[in-house]
């Protein structure tokens, strides 16, 4: 027992020590090799949030520094989303004015219907006659108008580019269709004519179908035809029978500065009316007055 005993101890105390060595080389090295690999590791989730959390800090804590940034040039790429958001809305709210303009335009009404526009034209005969033919000259007469000329009225009142109170309200609530079947009403109507002041006939004739070549007046059948009833395709009004003082009073009106809309058409009027001194317009008003037209209304066409 002795012998084995004694022999036995050196060799594994050899060995024991051989064994720590190796377990501490490996530990240490095990050690080094961790922070490389944590380096080249991607972090983990938990990490890469706290270490956004910690940049937010410390953008948080740095005034300075985020008033630079606000202040740097944005790149372009960093402009384009903020700047393209606007401009998409105001795109889209353009798109959808012009969608609604279209649907509740003329463009989108049927030829007007003179039955329908008869019932409709009821409230209309209160100042302008059920047949078109106003006993007040201060209401013009409607019968024999185009529809076209009818219809263009009633949306720049409706609009509100051609003023009148009374006008105005009563314009708002028609539609396109509304505006189609009054015209056509009033247009298969006959204008009924008045009395020329027979003192002022010769003038107003001259200027009528002449105009002044000196002041350079054109002649007004060059617009509304020879026998006053107008041109339909062009818009221009019927004024044949017209009342004199209706006439008088917008020669007036355009000659003080008046305007009946901002397109190219609404600017004929007052350019020529501002020629006339008070003496053409009372002449050429009273001739209008007992113009007699020697057309029938003729149908209306497909707008």
């Amino acid at each position: 027992m002795s012998f084995q005993s004694a022999g036995l101890r050196p060799t594994v105390l050899a060995s024991a020590l051989a064994l720590l060595f190796s377990l501490s080389t490996g530990i240490a090295l095990a050690q080094d090799a961790t922070p490389a690999a944590s380096a080249t590791s991607p972090a983990p989730a938990a990490s890469v949030a706290a270490a956004a959390s910690t940049t937010s800090a410390a953008s948080a804590a740095s005034p300075a520094g985020s008033a630079a940034a606000a202040s740097s040039p944005t790149p372009a790429a960093s402009a384009a989303p903020a700047a393209s958001a606007p401009a998409t809305a105001s795109t889209a709210l353009a798109a959808a004015t012009a969608a609604n303009v279209v649907a509740g335009g003329s463009a989108a009404a049927k030829p007007g219907d003179v039955a329908a526009g008869q019932g409709k034209a009821a409230v209309c005969g209160a100042c302008h006659g059920l047949d078109g033919n106003s006993a007040d000259a201060q209401f013009p007469k409607l019968a024999g108008q185009s529809e076209q000329y009818i219809v263009r009225q009633l949306t720049d009142f409706k609009a509100g580019i051609r003023k009148n109170a009374i006008m105005m309200g009563m314009a708002a609530p028609l539609s396109p269709q509304d505006m189609h079947d009054l015209g056509a009403y009033f247009a298969s109507k006959t204008s009924v004519p008045g009395v020329a002041d027979q003192a002022l006939v010769e003038h107003g004739q001259m200027l009528f179908r002449q105009g002044d070549g000196k002041r350079d007046i054109p002649a007004c059948m060059a617009c509304h035809s020879i026998d006053g009833r107008g041109n339909p395709g062009a818009m221009y009004p019927q004024l044949a029978g017209q009342h004199a003082a209706y006439v008088e009073a917008a020669l007036k009106a355009w000659h003080d500065g008046t305007v009946w809309g901002t397109d190219a058409q609404a600017q004929i009027m007052p350019g020529i009316a501002k020629l006339l001194d008070a003496k053409d317009m009372a002449a050429l008003a009273s001739y209008i007055e007992g113009l007699h037209s020697t057309a029938k209304p003729a149908a209306s066409p497909t707008p």
